[in-house]
């Protein structure tokens, strides 16, 4: 089994953390963004889609990150992702509510056009109307997300078990790492990220984020 990525893709993460976390024998190969290799064959025999992550194991393909989660879960039958239906039912939710309403408005509506010229759109009162229109839908999810989510008290996503919720949802939360948004105002989502954090191979997985970061310290940007 081998998992095409890129370590600074925000949906290539998820599945890196998830892999070493549990020592899973999957090789993976690099897919440099950079020089556009996403674009090029062999990869877009591979995922059409022109996108990172891809999944081959034998002739079977997948590409989308919430998709590889829960086979990887599957084929190794682990606990994070459980088989009680109820409780698989409560873990979809989450991954698709993350996929479908934040990632879609704070990813691609605050994070992406500001780091990304390639998603910059063509003119300052676009940018700048994206931008505003991102960050107030975000501060709608945020507020759901610590409020009722996570305003139970609850250690993670779907209760107190860690699940490939929290594997997934908090590598999106962190796609504004770059531009630094710190979540001051959102208590909740700081503790359940602090707990995703504290899982063993969180640092070493997110070293090339924080390098990216670094890179790109010097620019000014507007963050939640």
């Amino acid at each position: 089994m081998r998992l095409y990525m890129h370590p600074v893709s925000n949906t290539s993460r998820p599945i890196l953390h998830y892999v070493a976390d549990n020592k899973l024998p999957v090789d993976q190969e690099v897919v440099d963004l950079m020089t556009g290799a996403h674009h090029k064959e062999p990869y877009v025999s591979l995922n059409p889609n022109r996108m990172v992550p891809a999944l081959v194991d034998g002739d079977f393909i997948l590409t989308e990150s919430s998709a590889i989660l829960k086979y990887v879960a599957d084929k190794y039958d682990l606990p994070t992702y459980p088989k009680d239906l109820k409780k698989r039912a409560k873990v979809n939710e989450m991954m698709d509510w993350f996929n479908s309403n934040f990632y879609r408005d704070y990813g691609y509506g605050v994070v992406y056009p500001q780091i990304f010229p390639h998603h910059k759109r063509p003119s300052d009162e676009a940018q700048s109307g994206t931008i505003a229109w991102g960050k107030e839908r975000t501060k709608n999810w945020l507020t759901l997300l610590n409020d009722h989510w996570l305003g139970g008290g609850s250690k993670y996503l779907v209760g107190g078990e860690l699940t490939i919720a929290d594997y997934f949802g908090a590598a999106l939360v962190t796609c504004g790492h770059p531009i630094r948004t710190e979540f001051k105002a959102y208590p909740n989502i700081v503790r359940w990220l602090e707990a995703v954090a504290a899982l063993p191979n969180w640092k070493t997985v997110n070293e090339p984020m924080d390098g990216f970061r670094q890179m790109i310290q010097d620019k000014q940007f507007e963050t939640i």
